[in-house]
């Protein structure tokens, strides 16, 4: 069984920053020139009508790439894992950091949560959806010590209580593996269940000893 955590997917992510990266940049420079052209022209002149029919299409081409990234992506690990593990995050909240908040919104969590859930139940899949309040970048997957603090800016840290060194993605992709194995195990009756399976299979007979009684 294979695991796919979302926060240690950097080889997708790459193949897909590299199929729409390059276009979507290209595309955003033209947006602003088509922009700053259109606020030139006198408006109701034909030249504005010009402008603003050559501005619509770098609007439709972005959009267009947004879905067709994500539907590559989901249906790539879809089809490569059977069990994948995500995180439940507050966009929201991310969305106020300046810095990445127009990467989160090209991403679209929502819809890449919603396209994994139908590709994986179509595909006879798993995903485990881990809390909001799970802390998969604060918690050792060495020895399950939880840290009261980590900043954004910590890439690696060490965890005082068993001094092992922790990439932050890497440790909480280790996590979310953990906690979706622990999931799919305890869903099936497994060990972690509380339930114990019956065996089917009569146990092994005793072997005797021979006794010699003295003549």
């Amino acid at each position: 069984m294979w695991i796919w955590a979302c926060r240690h997917w950097r080889r997708s992510r790459r193949e897909s920053r590299r199929y729409r990266g390059q276009a979507h940049k290209a595309l955003r420079k033209r947006l602003r020139l088509l922009s700053r052209s259109l606020g030139r022209k006198q408006k109701g002149s034909d030249n504005r009508r010009a402008v603003k029919a050559r501005l619509a299409r770098p609007h439709a081409r972005i959009a267009a790439i947004r879905p067709d990234a994500l539907h590559r992506l989901t249906t790539d690990l879809t089809r490569r894992f059977h069990t994948i593990g995500i995180e439940d995050l507050n966009v929201r909240g991310m969305m106020v950091n300046r810095h990445l908040a127009r990467s989160i919104a090209d991403m679209g969590f929502f819809e890449f949560r919603r396209q994994l859930e139908y590709k994986a139940a179509m595909r006879g899949g798993i995903l485990v959806v881990a809390d909001r309040w799970f802390a998969s970048s604060k918690t050792c997957s060495c020895c399950g010590h939880k840290l009261d603090d980590l900043p954004l800016p910590a890439r690696e840290w060490t965890c005082p209580s068993c001094r092992a060194s922790h990439d932050r993605d890497v440790n909480a992709a280790v996590n979310l593996q953990n906690m979706a194995v622990s999931s799919t195990v305890s869903a099936c009756g497994e060990e972690g269940a509380g339930l114990r399976r019956k065996t089917t299979t009569k146990p092994a007979s005793m072997k005797r000893e021979a006794s010699f009684v003295p003549v």
